[in-house]
């Protein structure tokens, strides 16, 4: 038996519709996928088998009842009927535990998340829930309650995290696209290291109801892909709100910016980390990557230059709200003995910036987006490393202390997350490969609600460089059941 990689959603979008193949058979090649790789990428923490098993049936009654009718409004409604897709540990399946990467039996929910909500309304079939480290807080995806996953281009090395259970899938081709959440970099970092496109979008384009703020308002739920177009259908099929949604920006068709041309736009190449309480350097097997990606800019018809958003001191508005944020997870965790010692440190530290301090760093966010909006009267998007460094070797992070951890993340990742603080939209692009075959990433960054302008930019570079036409070896343990890609 062979099995070929998952099409794009995109694709998968119109051979369902074309009646091209059917939604079970696509769910049980998924579902095969999976198992032939779960004991060599393990990127699954729930496999929903038999629930989207009967949620590809139905999608198959509803697709052969409007099949040979022209009902375009419809397909609009529905863009996404009958496609496997895969959501993170962190959001709510109803029937499903939620256990965010933690140790432990827990109890299934009743209701699925808001973003889950919309992505069964899209007709998308939610094939599993995939790992992530405890409560979401390392670039990494490993802990004692699943294991280790593993990057599909090196299974050595990790796929990064948060969301590397997401990454890991679609880059191995097991789904075409999954949901992933982004708290301090978490969907843009694991797109870095496996080579794919990670939309961080807006804060509060796609809610994270049934939590307003998700770590007071830092993490937000976007999109993992292989290509620009694919991961913006994911995202439009997301977006939306909760009517209690403290956050609920404009509506933006995403999908519709994809291909436009954005005009001659100004760039900044920011290759200065922000601000961070411990060294961190740029390695050069990454500048050389991002750099070239600048040039390839500059050649399409844009002014890039060398600048640096007005950062300051934004770590000091960062810390207290990630905190505060794991100190509320702690305090619902049903298992608390049961926690990573770093985890409970974290949520001792967010117990006691809680108060005072947290107030003034949410206090702060307007006189940042002050500061730094006013970056972009002069640039349009900035251009910026995903990462400091490829991604590690496995295990080379799950032991450290707390301080060493931290130290090893800063030197790794201290890029991406003053977006997060902003809850401005940001887009990694893959860009190349370090000497020893292991994927790094640029990301576009722009203002408030950019997402369309900067999926244009990224689309141009997606044209030119064909990313998405590289694909990882298979991995050993599924070198039979898998056929490569030409």
């Amino acid at each position: 038996m062979t099995l070929e990689r998952s099409e794009g959603l995109a694709e998968t979008a119109r051979a369902l519709a074309a009646g091209e193949v059917t939604s079970r058979a696509l769910v049980e090649r998924t579902l095969a996928r999976i198992e032939a790789t779960q004991g060599s990428l393990n990127a699954f923490r729930i496999v929903r088998a038999e629930a989207a098993l009967a949620e590809a049936d139905a999608a198959d009654r509803e697709l052969a009842a409007a099949f040979g009718r022209d009902l375009p409004s419809e397909r609009a409604h529905r863009p996404l009927l009958g496609v496997p897709v895969a959501v993170k540990d962190d959001m709510d399946v109803a029937g499903e535990p939620t256990a965010f990467g933690c140790c432990g039996e827990f109890p299934p929910v009743a209701e699925d998340g808001e973003a889950v909500r919309r992505l069964r309304a899209a007709g998308a079939v939610i094939i599993g829930k995939t790992n992530t480290c405890e409560f979401g807080q390392w670039p990494f995806t490993e802990g004692p309650a699943f294991g280790a996953t593993r990057n599909p281009w090196s299974t050595e090395h990790t796929p990064g995290g948060s969301s590397g259970g997401s990454a890991a899938a679609v880059a191995a081709g097991l789904v075409p696209a999954a949901l992933g959440s982004d708290g301090a970099g978490s969907v843009r970092i694991p797109a870095a290291w496996t080579h794919l496109v990670g939309i961080k979008p807006q804060r509060g384009r796609v809610s994270t109801w049934p939590r307003g703020e998700s770590f007071q308002g830092i993490t937000v739920n976007g999109t993992l892909a292989r290509t620009v177009a694919d991961a913006a259908l994911l995202l439009d099929a997301a977006s939306g709100n909760h009517a209690q949604d403290p956050h609920q920006p404009p509506h933006l068709d995403v999908s519709g910016a994809v291909g436009r041309d954005p005009g001659r736009l100004r760039i900044a190449l920011s290759l200065k980390p922000p601000f961070t309480a411990v060294p961190a350097r740029l390695l050069p097997e990454v500048r050389t990557r991002v750099v070239e990606l600048a040039e390839r800019l500059a050649a399409l018809g844009h002014i890039v230059e060398e600048a640096d958003p007005p950062y300051g001191q934004i770590g000091l508005t960062f810390v207290p709200r990630a905190t505060a944020g794991i100190a509320e997870r702690v305090g619902e965790a049903p298992f608390p003995a049961l926690l990573d010692r770093r985890t409970r440190d974290a949520a001792r530290l967010g117990r006691l910036l809680g108060g005072a301090p947290l107030r003034a760093a949410r206090r702060a966010e307007t006189a940042l987006h002050r500061r730094i909006g006013g970056f972009f009267t002069s640039y349009d998007v900035v251009l910026a490393p995903t990462t400091a460094a490829p991604p590690p070797r496995i295990g080379a992070l799950l032991e450290l202390s707390g301080f060493a951890t931290d130290r090893a993340m800063i030197a790794a990742c201290p890029y991406a997350w003053p977006w997060n603080v902003l809850g401005w939209p940001g887009v990694n692009v893959p860009a190349g490969f370090t000497p020893d075959g292991l994927p790094v990433g640029a990301q576009l960054l722009g203002p408030a609600n950019s997402e369309p302008l900067l999926v244009q930019v990224a689309a141009q570079l997606e044209a030119e460089l064909r990313w998405a036409e590289k694909w990882p070896s298979p991995p050993v343990t599924a070198r039979s059941a898998v056929a490569e890609r030409p």
